[in-house]
């Protein structure tokens, strides 16, 4: 039974994204482990970007300054 967690910052992401990403994680685990899609678990976690640091700083202060890719 596989657990995939995915992690984003929350900036937005439609529900049509997140199904997208489910579908698209379901899928790996299909085609590489051959596990089958009614025991694959999805889990998303979206993540405020104050709460998400890239080496000394936080995702907001690196947006604000224009210094993380999106």
């Amino acid at each position: 039974m596989p657990i995939i967690n995915i992690k984003i910052t929350k900036e937005g992401i439609t529900p049509a994204q997140k199904q997208a990403l489910i579908k698209g994680a379901t899928q790996l685990m299909v085609d590489v482990l051959d596990k089958a899609p009614q025991v694959t678990f999805v889990i998303i976690e979206e993540v405020e970007t104050d709460d998400w640091g890239i080496g000394f700083d936080q995702v907001s202060m690196l947006r604000q300054q224009n210094l993380s890719p999106k």
